[in-house]
């Protein structure tokens, strides 16, 4: 899984829109890793023992692994792979990856009356910051795609992430409201969530989908029968769909070289990839940048 972030700066139009972004980003942060990273402004660090006070919102998703959060209204709590973190402006708080098992986490941060309006109307509580969902991997999509429009930074971009965030902020209020009477999980579809979870993570690296099976501690024959079951798709063909759209957003919002896309995405050889790429799309790359750009 790549690591991103970024912190943006804001100005007066983006503030008049109501709910505005002020960071975003994604990585792994390993066992035993000090947390937060060094590399966050200043303002944005903490030590465990002091915590800290933002005077924003941020959505975090831990996708895998798990740890350990406190605040002021919820005390401590235990934080499980699968949950969001909500933090409120001006709560003293303070999280931490488990040293065992570290974790992969998304976030946004923002601001703004449309988000005050949410939590006076109690949509959300400072006194229930974290939030099982379980894996959702259209969650990480708006993230993902937060992410994209921030690295583009086209005319209007802040505003169309900040309705992205209104839309993720709607996911994780209808998921926390689902969640209030839990069905009996299903061991398998769990599984199979988490599976596709770790595929989105790992698109742009060489993986195989039998090293994902090995990671989820089930035989390959066993993972692809549930994967097809629960997705409609094999877990291999699963992986080539998500290269594909990554390799189309590539081609139609960037200028690298094919060759280097084919690389980025674990394609030892770029004439496979084209060749893949027309199988899957009707167009070759060439074709379809000349169409997009």
């Amino acid at each position: 899984m790549h690591t991103f972030q970024k912190y943006l700066a804001v100005n007066a139009i983006d503030q008049k829109w109501g709910l505005y972004v002020l960071n975003a980003g994604f990585g792994t942060i390993k066992q035993a890793l000090r947390y937060p990273s060094t590399q966050h402004p200043s303002s944005y660090y903490f030590d465990w023992k002091k915590g800290r006070v933002l005077s924003e919102y941020q959505l975090i998703y831990i996708t895998a692994g798990g740890g350990l959060f406190e605040s002021e209204r919820c005390g401590s709590t235990e934080v499980k792979e699968g949950s969001v973190i909500f933090l409120f402006p001006n709560e003293w708080h303070r999280y931490k990856p488990s040293e065992l098992t570290g974790w992969n986490e998304y976030w946004v941060g923002f601001n703004g009356p449309v988000a005050d309006q949410l939590v006076q109307n109690d949509f959300f509580h400072p006194a229930k910051p974290v939030i099982e969902m379980g894996h959702k991997d259209d969650i990480v999509d708006l993230y993902l795609n937060i992410a994209d429009r921030i690295q583009e930074a086209l005319p209007g971009f802040q505003q169309v992430i900040s309705g992205q965030t209104l839309h993720l902020l709607g996911k994780i209020y209808a998921l926390s409201k689902g969640s209030s009477i839990p069905p009996t999980p299903d061991v398998s579809e769990t599984m199979v969530n988490k599976a596709k979870l770790l595929l989105k993570e790992h698109v742009e690296q060489a993986i195989s989908v039998e090293q994902i099976a090995a990671q989820l501690s089930v035989s390959y024959s066993q993972f692809r029968k549930l994967f097809k079951k629960y997705a409609g798709v094999s877990p291999g063909q699963y992986f080539i769909q998500l290269k594909m759209e990554k390799a189309k957003y590539y081609l139609g919002h960037s200028n690298r070289l094919i060759k280097d896309i084919a690389y980025e995405l674990g394609f030892d050889s770029c004439f496979y990839f084209s060749k893949l790429f027309k199988e899957k799309t009707g167009l070759s790359p060439e074709l379809y940048r000349k169409r997009k750009l």
